[in-house]
């Protein structure tokens, strides 16, 4: 018998629901697990919370990344350079949910979770107070196992839709998701951008008319203007590499601050 508390709200829905009744898209900050250590990790998505964002998302790290740019590359090499072991994820968001309300959700490749169990990581990820994960290489196709565990353990499910998803792919990845559909909104590796790619508002509208709910936008997002153009048609936006390069460069301080730019607030002290 597990400890974990299984109903069939999704924490991330609700979370981006409470964001659109203010008027505003969901502002979702990413961060690699580890980086520059457990504790920092930590503190740098508390500080996140503290100043705008309503989904923080926790990037395990991983030695063969297939969507990372640079930026989240160098972070990820560097927590595994320190040792960082794919079990210290429920350490990280305990202790983010323990300091803060925000909605946590982490961001994996598959083979973590099957290197672990598909169950086991599942209830362990809810016992820590995680809201679900999002799997930039699993395909619904392929995703029975994960589909069963998110199901008993209440975990949001969140698969990737790209500019190239058939009408056919879309559909069926709409249908899996639980939470929201991530629409990555350009055909490369994560990086912040100056402009936003033409193709995010395209890759949004085709969701909707699939029936998502909820369509959050990722991929180039680094600057205010850019939450606010994709928020025009989007219901989150999705901010990794330019607040990875602030960790790196300022600290928690300078991830503070850019958060409460991304989000339009002013820093919390």
């Amino acid at each position: 018998m597990n400890n974990v508390s299984v109903n069939n709200v999704s924490k991330s829905a609700a979370a981006i629901a409470a964001a659109r009744a203010q008027g505003r898209p969901a502002l979702i900050c990413y961060l690699p697990a580890g980086f520059p250590d457990v504790q920092g990790t930590i503190d740098a998505a508390v500080a996140m919370a503290e100043n705008g964002a309503d989904i923080i998302e926790v990037g395990i790290p991983y030695s063969d990344p297939v969507m990372d740019g640079a930026v989240i590359q160098a972070a990820t090499v560097q927590a595994l350079a320190q040792g960082f072991r794919v079990a210290q994820v429920f350490e990280i968001i305990k202790g983010i949910t323990d300091r803060c309300s925000a909605t946590v959700m982490v961001m994996t490749y598959w083979n973590p979770v099957l290197s672990m169990g598909v169950d086991e990581f599942s209830r362990r990820l809810a016992e820590a107070g995680g809201a679900g994960l999002i799997t930039p290489d699993l395909i619904p196709d392929e995703a029975a196992e994960w589909m069963e565990a998110s199901d008993k353990y209440g975990l949001d499910r969140v698969f990737l839709v790209a500019p190239s998803s058939t009408e056919a792919r879309m559909k069926a990845t709409v249908e899996a998701s639980r939470g929201f559909v991530y629409c990555v909104s350009i055909m490369g590796v994560t990086g912040a951008r100056t402009e936003v790619s033409d193709a995010a508002a395209s890759v949004v509208a085709a969701a909707h008319a699939a029936g998502a709910e909820n369509a959050c936008v990722g991929l180039g997002v680094s600057a205010r203007k850019h939450v606010e153009e994709i928020g025009a048609y989007a219901d989150g936006v999705i901010v990794g590499t330019a607040l990875v390069a602030a960790l790196h460069d300022g600290g928690v301080p300078a991830v503070a601050k850019l958060t409460a730019e991304l989000s339009g607030r002013h820093i919390a002290v």
